[in-house]
């Protein structure tokens, strides 16, 4: 493991031993961190295009929710749709443990994504088609890793969950939906990274990213409500756009 990652991974740990045994935030942070672990196996192994950029990546993508994380711990305020997330597992830890992985997911996934590729991915890289083509193939293959441990997770999640399963989110049942959820998600994401790199550009990244707060909150919020969650993202989608 690059020394990069396996800061992040012991900062992990570390932020993980400062939440309570019944905190609801460590469904996520814990399925984060297994993940972590699992897409450092796969830089190790040489299963992408461009390693050192692809950990790149993974460090200022793990950042973003981190330094939420503890911005959220020392009562400063964080954006909206970590709010929504963090305040979910403080308000209601009697959901489904999958409910609050979800939560931290979309939240990840949504805002935090699209800004660490337009921080890794230069407005150069963006104006070259096969670079850009080679950044998008390591991101896929990121989707396949995450894919790769649906079975694992779901081992994880089990006794805990007591859930239906229609619930689950990462059951071995529903790989093929995880595929179209992450699948569709990653189309929005790059959209929204592509309007963010023209943002910076032009100078109006931060209203750029005050809608994609907004949008991200939003899902968020549909995500708390009552009722079948994969029935809701089949229906209405994972991402958003801006």
């Amino acid at each position: 493991m690059e020394e990069s990652v396996a800061r992040i991974v012991r900062r992990m740990e570390s932020s993980l031993g400062r939440l309570d045994a019944g905190d609801a935030r460590r469904f996520f942070h814990q399925t984060y961190l297994r993940t972590t672990l699992a897409v450092a196996e796969e830089i190790d192994r040489g299963g992408f295009r461009d390693g050192p950029w692809l950990e790149r990546w993974d460090v200022v993508f793990a950042e973003l929710y981190l330094d939420a994380f503890d911005a959220r711990l020392a009562g400063a305020p964080v954006p909206g749709p970590w709010t929504v997330a963090f305040d979910t597992a403080r308000d209601r830890p009697g959901l489904p443990p999958l409910r609050h992985v979800l939560l931290g997911m979309n939240a990840h996934i949504n805002y935090d994504l699209p800004q660490s590729l337009v921080a890794v991915i230069s407005p150069a890289e963006f104006d070259d088609p096969h670079r850009l083509g080679q950044r998008e193939a390591d991101h896929r293959h990121v989707d396949a890793v995450l894919v790769d441990r649906v079975g694992a997770e779901d081992a994880q999640m089990r006794p805990v969950s007591g859930v239906r399963w229609r619930d689950r989110l990462l059951g071995p049942l529903n790989r093929a939906a995880t595929k179209r959820v992450l699948r569709e998600a990653r189309a929005k994401v790059w959209h929204n990274a592509a309007a963010l790199d023209r943002a910076r550009r032009d100078g109006t990244t931060e209203a750029v990213l005050q809608r994609l707060d907004r949008a991200c909150t939003a899902k968020l919020v549909e995500l708390t409500a009552p009722g079948q969650v994969m029935l809701r993202l089949a229906r209405r989608g994972f991402g958003v756009t801006v």
